[in-house]
């Protein structure tokens, strides 16, 4: 605003109309200190402001032909123009810069008489400032919410590493001390021994409980150029909570994130294939969870050592009106786009979770292993 205000001084005796040019020169300087209020508000950064705010400037380059003579150099707002595409690209990104670039390049090239080098120099500045600007917002916004998150991640893993000390010195002790007493008691009274066993139970339990705690992610909503896509979580930290002392899950060394409704349905899948191991492979039965995060998909293997499922069975479930199966496990992943793959035999049951992702899932790009 003060350059223009100084230009126009500066250049006041090329003014044909030198009122109208004041007149314009201070609506500029009126509405700069206007919208430079509203703007501090961000309630107030809204879509028919900055249209507004583009269109004053539109307006002011506009007026340039009535207050100068034909074939004039510079225009009556002159790099003022900028701030309205600055603000547009602020506020939708690279898209927003790019479209306010060009708008404000096509209303200089209207008033023009002829294209000169300069002219077509100032609209090439235009045309690649806003989205350039619009570019680096849209990368500090990702910063910030990465650092966020960074700083969230350390509080939780400072707070877990402080509860698991104080669960390794006291509660898991504890369990240890009777499990041992327990089964050195067992010989002369059986219930000293079944409450050694559980103790031990309850320890492995605990312990593991402790692991998976250690790689929760919390859910993050990621913003880019203001508008925000769906919440992400770590399905690697939600499958590990399924972890007992009779289900092994097995994981990569990094998160995997998807977005987080994908993650609750993935993990609600592979607790029904559990449930079905605790219902129908017997008292002893072990399962195995292997997590795989591959180029386009991700798969989950929930594999147990049952007697497998009989041949009908399925079927006969479905038409009884269960529809644990088709249900909790195949219509989910079929929801989700993916696919259910069951195995079965003498040597047991394995099921196949794949999921489709793309490389846009999370903000970091495609799952990591």
């Amino acid at each position: 605003m003060l350059n223009t205000v100084g230009v126009g001084l500066w250049t006041r005796d090329e003014l044909d109309r030198p009122w109208v040019g004041a007149l314009a020169v201070g609506a500029i300087v009126l509405w700069s200190l206007a919208v430079t209020a509203a703007y501090a508000d961000a309630a107030r950064r809204t879509p028919p402001m900055l249209a507004a705010d583009l269109a004053v400037a539109l307006g002011a380059l506009l007026a340039t032909p009535l207050v100068k003579a034909d074939g004039f150099d510079a225009t009556l707002a002159g790099y003022w123009v900028m701030s309205p595409m600055f603000a547009w690209a602020a506020r939708w990104g690279w898209r927003g810069g790019l479209a306010a670039g060009l708008s404000v390049g096509a209303a200089d090239l209207l008033i023009r008489d002829e294209l000169t080098q300069v002219t077509y120099g100032n609209v090439f500045l235009l045309a690649i400032g806003g989205p350039v600007v619009g570019y680096l917002v849209e990368s500090l916004q990702r910063s910030a919410v990465q650092r966020d998150r960074a700083e969230r991640e350390a509080a939780a893993a400072a707070e877990r590493a402080r509860l698991a000390r104080a669960v390794h010195d006291g509660v898991l002790q504890v369990l240890a001390l009777v499990q041992r007493r327990g089964g050195e008691a067992g010989a002369t009274d059986p219930r000293l021994a079944e409450l050694g066993r559980l103790a031990g139970e309850q320890e492995e339990a605990l312990r593991a409980l402790i692991r998976a705690q250690d790689r929760v992610v919390p859910p993050v909503a990621v913003a880019a150029g203001g508008a925000a896509v769906a919440s992400v979580a770590d399905l690697a930290a939600a499958l590990a909570t399924l972890e007992s002392p009779r289900v092994v899950v097995s994981l990569p060394g990094g998160s995997v994130l998807l977005p987080e409704a994908q993650v609750l349905e993935v993990r609600a899948a592979v607790a029904a294939c559990l449930d079905n191991v605790e219902r129908h492979a017997g008292p002893d039965a072990r399962a195995w969870v292997l997590l795989e995060s591959l180029p386009g998909a991700v798969t989950v293997s929930v594999r147990d050592d049952g007697p497998g499922i009989p041949d009908g069975r399925l079927a006969r479930a479905t038409a009884e009106g269960r529809l644990g199966v088709t249900g909790s496990i195949e219509g989910r992943l079929r929801d989700l786009g993916g696919r259910a793959d069951l195995a079965t035999g003498s040597w047991g049951t394995e099921w196949t979770l794949t999921l489709p992702v793309s490389p846009a899932t999370s903000p970091g790009g495609a799952p990591t292993s």
